[in-house]
């Protein structure tokens, strides 16, 4: 029995992940655009969930859903595909397959089906798999997050507590790429609770990377940084270790308000002294910001707004539409409306390079369906 992955730009790297996991039980999953015979898998973020319900429900095969949309909505999501995989997938879905292929009645643990779910009974442990195999992705160094930030859905997926690969295994995976890049919620966070940094867990992986040979980027794409967790010492580690010129941070309003609302546990304050200390040290800032956050006020996108004036005078803004996520304290909230006033200073911003993203339409980063619309 063939098993095959629907292929779309947003879910490269958990392909890279899950083909690697299914390979250690001597399974293929065989990349396709369309679904095929026998088991076609998916992995769906809440915006490509619109584009792809409809082909997975006339799909003339076994289907499997997994991803946060999946996770989330669980319910929703059988009403289209044969099982669901809920929250991590490397233990779970290659022994769903298995038992599938075998033909026993039920489900295992961490799947859903036929209205019957079973919960995972451990949380993975990143170093029992390879971050990737056959198609290289990103190398994933840490996994879940202790914080409940009111639009991300990350604590939902993978848990609050937070695991990390061994310094061992990161190098040796590093070794595949040129300039390799690694996943985390907080990068500064390797080696510690999220909370708490464990500088010198850090210093020994991008020693560690930089002895191997490897030219790393850390602290940036695809990553970003907590801006209390950007300190001298750290900053210090990655200009002596490290190739990248740019720190990427997650700021995400320029109101005190609404970084409260957000539950986001820091202040204006910590991101404005993390963005001197990043110019200090030679380095560009680069900071996230969320646009049309429910209950925003004028006053409240003016701070936001000079906000982003004063980063943009020795760094760039990456700007992202709020989504009310499932599995998220904010995902029964529409976006509030962005002021032309404020569109119009960020189209002028845009203009000069000084702002990235998307202020308008958050699918058009998000949804490959829209992608594929645009093109």
């Amino acid at each position: 029995m063939q098993v095959y992955w629907r292929t779309t730009p947003q879910t490269r790297n958990s392909y890279a992940v899950l083909s690697a996991a299914c390979l250690e039980s001597g399974i293929e999953l065989i990349p396709i655009k369309r679904p095929h015979s026998e088991i076609t898998c998916y992995s769906i973020n809440s915006l490509e969930w619109n584009y792809l319900k409809d082909e997975i429900k006339s799909a003339r095969c076994i289907t499997i859903a997994g991803g946060p949309h999946a996770t989330a909505c669980t319910n929703e999501v059988l009403k289209y595909s044969d099982y669901v995989v809920c929250g991590e997938g490397e233990y779970s879905l290659p022994n769903l397959i298995l038992h599938i292929k075998s033909g026993l009645p039920g489900i295992v643990p961490g799947t859903a089906a036929n209205n019957e779910y079973i919960p995972a009974t451990s949380s993975v442990y990143l170093g029992g798999y390879s971050p990737f195999c056959n198609v290289k992705g990103y190398i994933e160094i840490s996994r879940g997050c202790p914080y409940s930030c009111g639009y991300c859905a990350t604590p939902k997926l993978f848990g609050r507590d937070m695991r990390h690969r061994p310094v061992d295994q990161i190098v040796a995976f590093a070794r595949h790429h040129r300039h390799p890049r690694f996943l985390s919620p907080n990068a500064l966070a390797y080696g510690s609770n999220g909370i708490n940094p464990k500088i010198e867990k850090v210093r020994l992986l991008l020693e560690s990377l930089k002895k191997s040979g490897n030219k790393s980027y850390f602290g940036t794409f695809p990553s970003e940084i907590r801006p209390e967790f950007v300190t001298s010492q750290a900053l210090e580690l990655i200009t002596d270790y490290c190739s990248n010129d740019k720190i990427h941070i997650g700021a995400q309003s320029g109101s005190d308000r609404i970084l409260t609302y957000l539950n986001r546990g820091h202040n204006l304050e910590c991101v404005l002294l993390a963005i001197e200390k990043i110019r200090e040290w030679g380095l560009k800032p680069v900071v996230d910001i969320i646009l049309g956050i429910p209950g925003e006020t004028d006053s409240d996108e003016e701070e936001t707004l000079s906000l982003i004036k004063f980063i943009v005078r020795n760094g760039s803004v990456h700007l992202h539409k709020f989504i009310p996520l499932p599995g998220t304290s904010l995902s029964q909230n529409k976006p509030g409306n962005i002021s032309p006033h404020l569109q119009h200073e960020l189209g002028r911003l845009a203009l000069a390079g000084k702002v990235t993203g998307s202020f308008q339409d958050s699918e058009i980063r998000f949804s490959s369906g829209v992608q594929n619309h645009i093109s």
